[in-house]
């Protein structure tokens, strides 16, 4: 027969050995789920107007994440409610924050991927 004690000890190896694996197997922190989502009007997505090879795109993404862009070149970003960095191919990251719409005229960054904060 088991004493109690060990009976203690062996159900508390077990529950410690649970959520070990509960917290090894569930993420924590923040999410990386960013969404490429159907730009609508009157919604507050990122906006992100781009060209390459001839071709032109405009895509809407939400929620926090980051996300491969492509290396597409960015004519316009408009943020909504989102903080954005974006990671240009000569290896710098830019931050805009929420509430700004911003046009590159003159020289548009080539963008290899995008973050929602």
């Amino acid at each position: 027969m088991i004493s109690k004690s060990k009976r203690a000890v062996r159900s508390m190896a077990v529950a410690l050995t649970a959520a070990a694996a509960f917290t090894v197997t569930v993420p924590s922190g923040n999410a990386f789920a960013i969404d490429h989502v159907q730009c609508v009007g009157g919604e507050n997505f990122l906006k992100i107007w781009s060209h390459l090879d001839g071709r032109e795109s405009v895509d809407c993404y939400a929620n926090a994440g980051k996300t491969d862009f492509g290396g597409w070149w960015v004519d316009r970003i408009s943020t909504g409610n989102n903080d954005l960095i974006y990671y240009d191919a000569n290896g710098d990251s830019v931050k805009i924050e929420r509430w700004h719409d911003i046009t590159f005229p003159n020289r548009a960054p080539k963008v290899v991927a995008i973050q929602i904060l």
